[in-house]
């Protein structure tokens, strides 16, 4: 069974950072590639990073240059660090294979103050 569990979010100030953890349970880590996901009020899931099974990366233009995703396959987690953060990135923020899997963590809240 599929099992994702999001920690490390918080509220930062803009400028401030904070790194994300997803470890994942059921699922052969090693092989999927991973993302990570936000949601924002009244919009809907974005993917905002992605790293594929050999370690390569992809962003979206709104996160380049302050997010880095990384995993590490031994312990099942990918992580996001993000840094000079913005109140744009204000979110609930998930973790999931990327193409997503059905199911869907809770994922964890990060918000950024002006």
């Amino acid at each position: 069974q599929v099992q994702l569990v999001e920690s490390g979010g918080g509220l930062v100030q803009a400028g401030g950072s904070l790194r994300l953890s997803c470890a994942a349970s059921g699922i052969a880590f090693s092989i999927n590639a991973m993302g990570w996901y936000r949601q924002a009020p009244g919009k809907q899931r974005e993917l905002v990073a992605a790293i594929t099974s050999g370690g390569r990366t992809n962003y979206a233009d709104s996160v380049k240059g302050r997010f880095t995703i990384s995993r590490d396959n031994a312990k099942n987690t990918v992580y996001l660090q993000m840094n000079s953060l913005k109140p744009e990135d204000t979110a609930h923020y998930y973790c999931n294979a990327e193409p997503p899997f059905r199911k869907w963590g809770q994922g964890t809240q990060v918000t950024v103050s002006s």
